[in-house]
């Protein structure tokens, strides 16, 4: 299994827009992606493909999150979707 960290960069955190705009990348990978506090048990992992599972969270800007998911190309689909997270989405 592979896993990132990530830092959120939206100024608002983890709300309706950039936890849509993280949710549809993830619906396009053909691995599941899960995402949690870094602090929260692994098994409290979330669906990163679900905005509701997202925006529950409650990551916050300046949180650290873990993604992690399992297979061919994870490694490379956790870079992308970090560099989402790092992003601040609410300034395009």
């Amino acid at each position: 299994m592979s896993e990132r960290k990530a830092t959120i960069a939206s100024r608002v955190g983890l709300h309706a827009r950039p936890a849509s705009i993280f949710a549809a990348a993830v619906g396009e990978l053909p691995i599941e992606v899960t995402i949690s506090l870094e602090n929260d048990p692994v098994e409290d992992a979330m669906d990163a493909s679900s905005i509701l599972s997202l925006m529950s969270l409650g990551a916050a800007n300046g949180d650290v999150v873990v993604l992690r998911a399992e297979g061919d190309g994870a490694v490379e689909a956790l870079e992308a979707l970090v560099k989402i997270l790092e992003t601040d989405l609410d300034a395009e």
